[in-house]
């Protein structure tokens, strides 16, 4: 069986952009994140509840794996939102070994905030990263 095509130096240039657009657009989010207090690992916490399918209510386990952590980190960032009065915890009606995590009126506010520039920098750098998304399409294995 062959291996993968090689690439062209086009091509190498292409996913280069395209990580470095990425790479732009991720320290424009942090940075925006500090600037509004919180970390950006918090800013990503509120962001996976608040924007979790069909509800705003997460368990645990389920914003763990939406931010790729183990259980425990989850708890710990959840444990410094609560802090911050960023979340709530409440038990689970349906199972009481659950805990269920929702956003407090200042944790929409600061996730609303962070949400709307967020959205503004993606319609500024979104049809480079569109032309770079169509360039990478030629790629083939």
């Amino acid at each position: 069986m062959p291996g993968p095509k090689q690439l062209s130096k086009a091509q190498y240039e292409t996913l280069a952009a395209f990580r470095y657009a990425l790479r732009q657009f991720l320290r424009f989010s942090e940075a925006a994140a500090e600037g509004a207090g919180i970390t950006p690992q918090q800013h990503q916490a509120l962001l996976a509840i608040k924007g979790f399918p069909r509800r705003d209510l997460v368990t645990v386990s389920e914003l763990a794996e939406r931010l790729q952590l183990r259980h425990h980190s989850a708890v710990g960032l959840i444990d410094r939102l609560v802090e911050e009065k960023l979340v709530l915890r409440m038990p689970s009606d349906k199972d009481r070994r659950q805990v269920l995590i929702r956003l407090t009126p200042r944790g929409e506010k600061v996730l609303e905030k962070l949400s709307f520039a967020h959205s503004k920098q993606l319609k500024q750098i979104g049809p480079k990263l569109h032309l770079l998304l169509n360039r990478l399409g030629s790629v083939e294995e």
